[in-house]
């Protein structure tokens, strides 16, 4: 299960910051990822992190937002700066993990968080 935190309303150059926390048995996370979804359009993805500390962000994003993950509390922050209309959306936190280890790999989906840019 995964809780996200931190939507909001900012104004255009603004910042807000996501949280998205899992819960329940974790043995380890392979991934973290970030996907937002603005009205009328496809869920895209927006940065990712991996176990072995690999990020990717979207071209649209970079310099901008930055992912990072804290394993210890099963967490993933969306740090986004600098914020414009067009990321407007709704965004959704990724994590999949296993409970074991010789589990298979889980995938969890939070619900989205609305984030609203606008003056």
């Amino acid at each position: 299960q995964l809780q996200a935190s931190g939507r909001g309303l900012v104004q255009p150059g603004g910042s807000l910051r996501l949280s998205c926390a899992a819960s329940g048995t974790i043995f380890s996370i392979d991934s973290m990822e970030w996907y937002r979804q603005a009205p009328g359009k496809e869920r895209e993805l927006v940065g990712s992190i991996t176990s072995n500390g690999f990020i990717n962000y979207a071209d649209y994003v970079k310099g901008r937002f930055t992912i990072s993950g804290d394993n210890a509390k099963s967490t993933v922050y969306l740090q986004m700066n600098s914020l414009k209309p067009d990321d407007t959306a709704l965004y959704y936190c990724k994590i999949s993990l296993r409970s074991g280890s010789w589990s298979p790999q889980q995938v969890f989906w939070g619900r989205g968080t609305l984030v609203t840019v606008s003056s």
